[in-house]
């Protein structure tokens, strides 16, 4: 019988926390991933290709572009290719332009993730509830602070200490370092700004030393090809392990799950449909508790194809809130700029990690602005070229190479989208993939907000890098750079407090069906500016903890 204590839907960076805490428990878990196997170390073909081993030295080739056209919008290359979907294969409805951008394999992106980890705030908990955008959340910073610390010591995040109340220390591995024009910058902004920014070292989950028996970093920035050294943290080198080493894992690749199976009777889901990818045969599995962690867009797909009697329009959807609010960061905005100067420093390996200025909008009544809401924070870096301008052959142009360039400066913006009920995503009722089930549409856009956000993200970096001493500035707002592009989306099946309005309480349950957890993106009440993915590992093993109380009480 297909039967077991717990189901996971999805194996990335929350289907993986999930995994290991069910398991870790006690729980008999099976974990249904849509795509194939990935295994650690074996199956990361390109890790240890130098740029001349890459047929096409790393560049976007025909069939990539024919048949990855979204997904090379975001950072889909030679070299990791593999890891992103086939556009053509997996189709979906934009009624409005949306870069869905996802990798269907064990691991999912956490194999490709960009690393960064900031803990949320009070300021961004109590946004929604402070200027009536959305609903409030169901939790507040003390809720889950502990959980962020629970993970952070578990995945091993590197960052230093700052003490800045919007974005609060967590339990840090030693920081990486800052070069010497990041250095001066960041004194610079911190001398000649009065509005408290600064500037840091990335927070990442890349190991500055060994950890969990994993790394250490080996700062190659070779990370999206999958790490032989599990120097940063994925679903396959750290929690798929642990939950396997247990005894109590089972994943089930090819598991292309249709719905959430109803019992009516018992007013509980009983298990999950799913159809096998190779043989397209329909298998149910069944549980006491299902975890869905298949990705914002992914979970939610599934809750709207799972219709019953008593929910026809999708599984905990009385109050039509499930496919709304949906979210991203809204980024390719900001500024860039050369300094003449450090002539005699240079730039040994390649740091998998760049700078990060917090937000500093939006904070207080001194920071408040009248055109905007909410705020945004930067991230990018400092490098040296090559001085070679193109010319010579043979030994003149090795000598030429070898020879460090002028210093530069990058700095993008990642800002916050505010919840909106039209920006969603519904199942079509005209256009099916090749499993027969229906597509996503998705209606997504920046609104007034965003726009006007966008105008301050890219005056504000010019500003910075001009503090710094920066020459030849040029700034950039990418008018093409759509939702979605960020792949930090996120709402549409969001918690709160009432069932008339949210989809999730303050435990990630579904209201309505209280032994179904989701907790991805799509449980996500407000976007703020930060990159979520380590919010997602807190609440997921907040709630595997609360479902394993819950079920000993016989709750669920």
């Amino acid at each position: 019988m297909n039967t077991y204590d717990a189901i996971v839907v999805g194996s990335g960076i929350s289907g993986g926390w999930a995994a290991m805490e069910l398991c870790k428990k006690g729980l008999k878990t099976i974990v249904l991933e849509r795509g194939r196997q990935v295994e650690h170390l074996k199956d990361y073909p390109t890790a240890n290709l130098a740029p001349w081993e890459l047929l096409h030295r790393n560049s976007h080739t025909k069939k990539i572009k024919d048949d990855q056209h979204i997904q090379i919008r975001g950072f889909c290359n030679e070299s990791n290719s593999h890891f992103f979907v086939n556009d053509k294969e997996h189709p979906y409805v934009q009624k409005k332009p949306y870069d869905w951008i996802r990798g269907y394999h064990v691991g999912g992106r956490s194999l490709m993730w960009g690393r960064q980890c900031y803990r949320w705030s009070d300021l961004d908990f109590e946004a929604n509830a402070k200027d009536g955008h959305g609903i409030d959340w169901p939790i507040r910073y003390k809720d889950i602070a502990p959980w962020y610390t629970y993970v952070e010591r578990f995945a091993g995040i590197s960052g230093s200490k700052e003490g800045l109340p919007q974005l609060p220390d967590g339990d840090f591995l030693p920081p990486m370092e800052m070069n010497a024009l990041e250095t001066h910058v960041s004194d610079s902004i911190k001398q000649k700004f009065t509005d408290g920014r600064r500037m840091i070292i990335g927070r990442v989950a890349n190991l500055t030393r060994g950890w969990n028996g994993r790394g250490p970093c080996q700062y190659r920035n070779m990370c999206d090809r999958g790490c032989p050294f599990g120097g940063y943290f994925s679903s396959n080198s750290a929690t798929l392990p642990v939950a396997a080493g247990t005894g109590n894992l089972t994943l089930r690749p090819h598991s292309i799950v249709m719905e959430v199976m109803y019992d009516k009777e018992k007013r509980k889901a009983k298990g999950v449909r799913i159809i096998d990818e190779n043989t397209k045969e329909a298998i149910e599995y069944y549980a006491k508790i299902i975890f869905l962690n298949a990705s914002t867009l992914g979970s939610t797909s599934i809750l709207l194809n799972s219709v019953s009697e008593v929910f026809p329009n999708g599984m905990g959807n009385s109050s039509d809130q499930l496919g709304r609010n949906l979210m991203d960061h809204h980024y390719h905005v900001g500024a860039g700029g050369n300094y003449d100067g450090f002539k005699d420093k240079v730039i040994y390996g390649r740091r998998p990690n760049g700078i990060y200025v917090a937000r500093f909008r939006n904070i207080d009544e001194k920071t408040k602005r009248s055109d905007y809401l909410r705020g945004f924070g930067y991230q990018g870096g400092a490098s040296r070229g090559r001085s070679w301008n193109g010319d010579g052959v043979g030994t003149e142009l090795k000598e030429k190479m070898t020879e460090p360039g002028e210093w530069g400066f990058w700095l993008g913006s990642w800002g916050e989208q505010l919840p909106h009920p039209d920006n969603r995503v519904t199942l079509s009722k005209t256009e099916k993939d090749k499993w027969g089930l229906p597509q996503l549409e998705i209606d997504c856009e920046w609104k007034e907000n965003e726009i006007a956000m966008r105008k301050d993200m890219m005056n504000s970096a010019a500003e910075m890098l001009e503090a710094g001493g920066l020459k030849d500035i040029y700034t950039f707002n990418d008018e093409k750079a759509y939702p979605g592009l960020c792949i930090h989306e996120m709402g549409t099946a969001r918690m709160g407090n009432d069932p008339k309005t949210s989809v999730l309480n303050k435990w990630n349950q579904l209201h309505e069906v209280k032994n179904v957890f989701n907790t991805d993106g799509a449980c996500m009440t407000s976007s703020a500016c930060q990159n979520p993915s380590i919010t997602y590992m807190a609440l997921t093993a907040r709630a595997a903890d609360y479902a394993i109380s819950e079920l000993k009480k016989g709750n669920l």
